[in-house]
């Protein structure tokens, strides 16, 4: 899921800025640094979200790839509600777990809508 939101950032991106970078004396590493990560972070953000958002609420996929010992997130919340019975702990997870989610989409949101200001 990764891979077309970051295929398509770093396929618009403008090829002269990169080579203009390296024109001016930037090398590789501050190229990619200063130049390609910035113009393709909307990409990168888009395409954590859309690999995040699934992980997060994946419990089942952690206990059948990597048993009962796994720490996933899904996994604690589960264990709070059902094995526990710790219902305040496992809603202050989902909380959590929800009020994350909220911020990186508020950030996603607001660094698109500074970016169509400019």
């Amino acid at each position: 899921f990764m891979v077309l939101p970051l295929y398509s950032a770093l396929d618009r991106l403008d090829k002269s800025l990169i080579e203009a970078s390296l024109d001016l004396g930037a090398g590789h590493l501050k190229t990619l640094f200063k130049v390609v990560v910035p113009l393709a972070a909307p990409g990168i953000i888009a395409g954590v979200m859309i690999t995040l958002i699934p992980a997060l609420g994946a419990y089942l996929t952690p206990d059948l790839m990597g048993g009962t010992d796994s720490q996933m997130i899904a996994n604690v919340i589960e264990r709070q509600f059902k094995r526990a019975n710790d219902w305040p702990f496992g809603a202050a997870l989902s909380f959590l777990l929800i009020y994350a989610m909220f911020a990186l989409i508020a950030l996603q949101g607001m660094r698109k809508k500074t970016g169509e200001v400019k």
